[in-house]
Protein backbone atom coordinates (compact mmCIF):
# COMPACT_ATOMS: atom_id res chain seq x y z
CA UNK A 1 0.00 0.00 0.00
CA UNK A 2 1.79 2.99 -1.32
CA UNK A 3 -1.17 5.02 -2.19
CA UNK A 4 -1.68 6.78 1.21
CA UNK A 5 -4.32 9.85 1.14
CA UNK A 6 -2.75 13.27 1.14
CA UNK A 7 -5.45 16.12 2.22
CA UNK A 8 -5.07 19.67 0.59
CA UNK A 9 -7.65 22.28 -0.48
CA UNK A 10 -7.13 25.50 -2.21
CA UNK A 11 -8.65 27.93 0.53
CA UNK A 12 -5.61 26.47 3.09
CA UNK A 13 -4.21 30.02 1.54
CA UNK A 14 -5.41 33.30 1.56
CA UNK A 15 -3.75 36.34 1.20
CA UNK A 16 -1.61 38.35 3.90
CA UNK A 17 -0.26 42.12 3.93
CA UNK A 18 3.24 42.09 2.10
CA UNK A 19 6.27 41.48 4.30
CA UNK A 20 4.27 39.03 6.63
CA UNK A 21 6.87 36.50 8.27
CA UNK A 22 3.79 33.45 8.42
CA UNK A 23 4.78 31.76 5.08
CA UNK A 24 1.32 31.25 4.05
CA UNK A 25 1.96 30.51 0.74
CA UNK A 26 4.03 27.24 1.37
CA UNK A 27 0.77 25.15 1.92
CA UNK A 28 -0.04 25.08 -1.82
CA UNK A 29 3.60 25.25 -3.16
CA UNK A 30 3.77 21.93 -0.87
CA UNK A 31 1.33 20.08 -2.73
CA UNK A 32 2.71 21.37 -6.23
CA UNK A 33 5.93 20.24 -5.35
CA UNK A 34 4.37 16.46 -4.34
CA UNK A 35 2.79 16.22 -7.31
CA UNK A 36 5.91 17.51 -9.29
CA UNK A 37 8.02 15.64 -7.45
CA UNK A 38 6.05 12.46 -8.21
CA UNK A 39 6.09 11.75 -4.77
CA UNK A 40 1.76 11.44 -4.87
CA UNK A 41 -0.85 11.42 -7.62
CA UNK A 42 -3.33 13.57 -8.38
CA UNK A 43 -5.57 10.74 -7.12
CA UNK A 44 -4.07 10.46 -3.74
CA UNK A 45 -5.45 13.91 -2.58
CA UNK A 46 -8.35 14.47 -1.01
CA UNK A 47 -10.65 17.99 -0.47
CA UNK A 48 -11.67 18.57 2.98
CA UNK A 49 -14.35 21.22 3.90
CA UNK A 50 -14.92 23.43 6.93
CA UNK A 51 -16.09 22.05 10.29
CA UNK A 52 -19.97 23.02 11.38
CA UNK A 53 -19.44 25.45 14.45
CA UNK A 54 -20.86 22.70 16.95
CA UNK A 55 -17.51 20.93 16.37
CA UNK A 56 -15.05 24.01 17.11
CA UNK A 57 -17.08 24.11 20.19
CA UNK A 58 -16.20 20.81 21.40
CA UNK A 59 -12.65 22.51 22.27
CA UNK A 60 -13.30 26.43 22.33
CA UNK A 61 -15.16 28.38 23.88
CA UNK A 62 -18.40 29.14 22.02
CA UNK A 63 -18.01 33.16 22.73
CA UNK A 64 -14.27 32.91 21.37
CA UNK A 65 -15.34 30.68 18.10
CA UNK A 66 -18.19 33.70 17.18
CA UNK A 67 -16.03 36.51 18.19
CA UNK A 68 -13.57 35.02 15.50
CA UNK A 69 -15.60 33.88 12.90
CA UNK A 70 -17.69 36.95 12.64
CA UNK A 71 -14.58 39.33 13.08
CA UNK A 72 -15.50 41.07 15.90
CA UNK A 73 -12.71 39.65 18.30
CA UNK A 74 -11.18 42.29 20.35
CA UNK A 75 -7.97 43.81 19.10
CA UNK A 76 -5.44 42.41 21.69
CA UNK A 77 -6.74 39.01 21.56
CA UNK A 78 -5.95 38.93 17.50
CA UNK A 79 -2.30 40.62 18.05
CA UNK A 80 -1.92 37.56 20.36
CA UNK A 81 -2.71 35.43 17.25
CA UNK A 82 -0.27 36.85 14.99
CA UNK A 83 -2.55 36.78 12.09
CA UNK A 84 -4.95 39.79 10.53
CA UNK A 85 -8.61 38.96 10.48
CA UNK A 86 -10.20 38.48 6.98
CA UNK A 87 -12.95 36.82 6.27
CA UNK A 88 -10.84 34.08 3.76
CA UNK A 89 -8.41 33.72 6.90
CA UNK A 90 -11.47 32.51 8.57
CA UNK A 91 -12.30 30.32 5.67
CA UNK A 92 -8.82 29.15 5.62
CA UNK A 93 -8.61 28.45 9.48
CA UNK A 94 -11.88 26.36 9.51
CA UNK A 95 -10.78 24.40 6.30
CA UNK A 96 -7.56 23.68 7.57
CA UNK A 97 -9.41 21.89 10.64
CA UNK A 98 -11.75 20.14 8.32
CA UNK A 99 -8.67 19.09 6.92
CA UNK A 100 -7.00 17.46 9.82
CA UNK A 101 -10.52 16.00 10.75
CA UNK A 102 -10.45 13.59 7.08
CA UNK A 103 -6.72 13.15 7.61
CA UNK A 104 -7.34 11.58 11.05
CA UNK A 105 -10.69 9.46 9.52
CA UNK A 106 -8.55 8.90 6.52
CA UNK A 107 -5.98 7.19 8.61
CA UNK A 108 -7.91 4.85 10.46
CA UNK A 109 -9.11 3.95 6.95
CA UNK A 110 -5.66 3.36 5.05
CA UNK A 111 -3.17 3.25 8.13
CA UNK A 112 -1.52 6.26 7.44
CA UNK A 113 -2.85 9.87 5.89
CA UNK A 114 -0.57 12.89 5.66
CA UNK A 115 -2.26 16.43 5.70
CA UNK A 116 -0.75 19.19 3.69
CA UNK A 117 -1.56 21.98 6.48
CA UNK A 118 -2.36 21.56 10.10
CA UNK A 119 -0.53 21.86 13.66
CA UNK A 120 -2.11 24.61 15.27
CA UNK A 121 -1.26 23.51 18.72
CA UNK A 122 -0.49 27.15 20.11
CA UNK A 123 -5.08 27.63 20.19
CA UNK A 124 -6.27 27.49 24.05
CA UNK A 125 -10.09 27.19 24.27
CA UNK A 126 -10.82 30.51 24.96
CA UNK A 127 -8.05 32.42 22.99
CA UNK A 128 -5.38 31.79 20.29
CA UNK A 129 -1.87 32.14 19.90
CA UNK A 130 1.24 31.91 17.97
CA UNK A 131 -0.28 32.07 14.85
CA UNK A 132 -2.68 29.18 15.79
CA UNK A 133 -6.19 30.37 15.69
CA UNK A 134 -8.68 26.66 16.48
CA UNK A 135 -6.70 24.28 17.44
CA UNK A 136 -7.51 21.31 14.78
CA UNK A 137 -5.20 18.24 16.31
CA UNK A 138 -7.97 18.62 19.42
CA UNK A 139 -10.89 19.23 17.24
CA UNK A 140 -10.16 16.63 15.15
CA UNK A 141 -9.61 13.87 18.07
CA UNK A 142 -12.66 14.94 19.84
CA UNK A 143 -14.53 14.83 16.78
CA UNK A 144 -13.19 11.00 16.21
CA UNK A 145 -14.08 10.38 19.63
CA UNK A 146 -17.53 11.75 19.26
CA UNK A 147 -18.49 9.85 16.72
CA UNK A 148 -17.06 6.64 18.17
CA UNK A 149 -14.66 5.97 15.87
CA UNK A 150 -11.86 6.27 18.38
CA UNK A 151 -11.49 6.26 22.44
CA UNK A 152 -7.93 6.55 23.11
CA UNK A 153 -5.26 8.61 20.92
CA UNK A 154 -1.35 9.89 21.18
CA UNK A 155 -0.35 13.39 20.32
CA UNK A 156 3.01 12.77 18.93
CA UNK A 157 4.41 16.72 18.90
CA UNK A 158 7.45 17.04 16.95
CA UNK A 159 7.28 20.93 16.06
CA UNK A 160 10.15 22.95 17.68
CA UNK A 161 7.78 24.51 20.15
CA UNK A 162 5.78 23.01 22.90
CA UNK A 163 2.00 21.57 22.30
CA UNK A 164 1.15 23.89 24.99
CA UNK A 165 -2.50 24.80 23.75
CA UNK A 166 -2.83 21.12 23.77
CA UNK A 167 -1.37 20.33 26.67
CA UNK A 168 -3.94 22.62 28.37
CA UNK A 169 -7.04 21.16 26.41
CA UNK A 170 -6.19 17.60 27.24
CA UNK A 171 -4.79 18.06 31.05
CA UNK A 172 -7.19 16.22 32.67
CA UNK A 173 -8.14 13.79 29.93
CA UNK A 174 -6.95 10.30 30.42
CA UNK A 175 -7.90 9.60 26.58
CA UNK A 176 -5.74 11.28 25.06
CA UNK A 177 -1.85 11.49 25.95
CA UNK A 178 -0.25 14.36 24.16
CA UNK A 179 3.62 13.69 23.76
CA UNK A 180 6.06 17.24 23.17
CA UNK A 181 9.75 17.02 22.28
CA UNK A 182 10.64 20.63 22.18
CA UNK A 183 13.18 22.54 22.30
CA UNK A 184 13.07 23.99 26.10
CA UNK A 185 14.16 27.64 25.66
CA UNK A 186 11.96 28.48 23.13
CA UNK A 187 8.14 30.30 22.62
CA UNK A 188 6.28 29.72 24.77
CA UNK A 189 8.21 31.21 27.45
CA UNK A 190 5.53 29.31 29.59
CA UNK A 191 5.08 26.26 29.10
CA UNK A 192 1.80 24.02 30.04
CA UNK A 193 2.49 20.45 31.48
CA UNK A 194 2.06 17.36 29.04
CA UNK A 195 1.49 14.14 29.70
CA UNK A 196 5.45 14.23 28.68
CA UNK A 197 7.06 17.07 28.07
CA UNK A 198 11.02 16.48 26.59
CA UNK A 199 12.45 20.04 26.55
CA UNK A 200 15.98 19.67 24.13
CA UNK A 201 18.80 22.56 25.02
CA UNK A 202 19.88 24.49 22.14
CA UNK A 203 21.57 23.47 19.01
CA UNK A 204 20.79 19.83 19.35
CA UNK A 205 21.40 18.02 15.94
CA UNK A 206 20.25 15.24 14.33
CA UNK A 207 21.73 12.28 16.25
CA UNK A 208 21.23 13.39 19.91
CA UNK A 209 17.51 14.13 18.68
CA UNK A 210 16.83 10.71 17.20
CA UNK A 211 17.89 8.90 19.80
CA UNK A 212 16.32 10.78 22.77
CA UNK A 213 12.88 10.53 20.19
CA UNK A 214 13.50 6.97 19.85
CA UNK A 215 13.76 6.23 23.51
CA UNK A 216 10.46 7.63 23.90
CA UNK A 217 8.71 6.66 21.07
CA UNK A 218 8.46 2.51 21.28
CA UNK A 219 7.68 2.84 24.48
CA UNK A 220 4.77 5.09 24.53
CA UNK A 221 3.21 3.13 21.94
CA UNK A 222 3.87 -0.64 23.48
CA UNK A 223 2.44 1.10 26.83
CA UNK A 224 -0.49 3.11 26.03
CA UNK A 225 -1.35 1.04 22.47
CA UNK A 226 -3.92 3.66 21.12
CA UNK A 227 -6.40 4.01 18.53
CA UNK A 228 -4.48 6.75 16.62
CA UNK A 229 -1.60 8.52 16.58
CA UNK A 230 -1.36 12.34 15.49
CA UNK A 231 1.67 13.42 14.67
CA UNK A 232 2.61 17.02 14.19
CA UNK A 233 5.85 17.11 11.96
CA UNK A 234 6.92 20.76 12.27
CA UNK A 235 10.10 20.98 10.47
CA UNK A 236 10.92 24.43 12.30
CA UNK A 237 13.36 22.10 14.38
CA UNK A 238 15.86 22.59 10.91
CA UNK A 239 18.84 24.78 11.66
CA UNK A 240 17.98 27.37 9.02
CA UNK A 241 14.24 27.81 10.75
CA UNK A 242 13.96 31.31 11.97
CA UNK A 243 12.19 30.37 15.18
CA UNK A 244 13.68 27.48 16.06
CA UNK A 245 16.51 27.01 18.01
CA UNK A 246 17.84 22.95 16.87
CA UNK A 247 19.76 22.11 14.39
CA UNK A 248 18.39 19.00 12.53
CA UNK A 249 19.12 18.88 8.54
CA UNK A 250 16.93 17.54 5.98
CA UNK A 251 18.35 14.16 6.69
CA UNK A 252 17.71 14.20 10.42
CA UNK A 253 13.89 15.58 9.52
CA UNK A 254 13.15 12.85 7.03
CA UNK A 255 14.96 10.24 9.71
CA UNK A 256 12.86 11.75 12.20
CA UNK A 257 9.85 11.28 10.24
CA UNK A 258 10.06 8.20 9.16
CA UNK A 259 11.36 6.78 12.87
CA UNK A 260 7.65 7.96 13.96
CA UNK A 261 5.89 6.48 10.52
CA UNK A 262 7.43 3.05 10.53
CA UNK A 263 7.15 2.45 14.23
CA UNK A 264 3.61 2.89 13.70
CA UNK A 265 3.24 0.92 10.68
CA UNK A 266 5.06 -2.02 12.34
CA UNK A 267 3.00 -1.79 15.79
CA UNK A 268 -0.84 -1.45 13.73
CA UNK A 269 -1.00 1.54 15.06
CA UNK A 270 -2.62 4.52 12.52
CA UNK A 271 -1.35 7.56 11.93
CA UNK A 272 -2.59 11.01 10.48
CA UNK A 273 0.02 13.69 10.10
CA UNK A 274 0.30 17.23 10.10
CA UNK A 275 2.66 19.25 8.77
CA UNK A 276 3.19 21.57 11.77
CA UNK A 277 5.29 24.98 11.75
CA UNK A 278 8.24 25.82 9.59
CA UNK A 279 9.38 29.29 8.72
CA UNK A 280 12.78 30.47 6.34
CA UNK A 281 13.65 33.14 3.88
CA UNK A 282 14.21 30.09 1.23
CA UNK A 283 10.26 29.35 0.62
CA UNK A 284 11.73 26.73 -2.03
CA UNK A 285 14.00 24.65 1.06
CA UNK A 286 11.23 25.37 3.39
CA UNK A 287 8.37 23.13 1.33
CA UNK A 288 11.40 20.93 0.51
CA UNK A 289 11.69 20.46 4.22
CA UNK A 290 7.79 20.12 4.44
CA UNK A 291 7.50 17.55 2.09
CA UNK A 292 9.47 15.41 3.70
CA UNK A 293 7.30 14.13 5.77
CA UNK A 294 5.41 12.22 2.72
CA UNK A 295 8.29 11.31 1.51
CA UNK A 296 9.40 9.23 3.97
CA UNK A 297 5.81 7.98 4.11
CA UNK A 298 6.19 6.57 0.69
CA UNK A 299 9.25 5.21 1.76
CA UNK A 300 7.91 3.30 4.82
CA UNK A 301 4.86 2.10 2.87
CA UNK A 302 6.86 0.98 0.14
CA UNK A 303 9.35 -1.43 2.09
Amino acid sequence: MTKFPVVYHPDYVTPLPAGHRFPMPKFQLLRDLLVRDRVIDECQIYQPGPPPREWLQLVHEADYVQAYCEGTLAAKAQRRIGLPWSEGLVRRTCTAVGGTILTAKLALQHGVACNTAGGTHHAFPSYGSGFCIFNDMAIALKVLQLQSLIRTALIVDLDVHQGDGTAFIFRDDPSVFTFSMHCGINFPARKQQSDLDVPLAENTGDEEYLAVLRSHLNALLTRLQPDLVLYDAGVDVHQADRLGKLALSDKGIFARDRTVLKTCVATGIPVACVIGGGYGENMNALIYRHSLLHRAAKTVLTQ
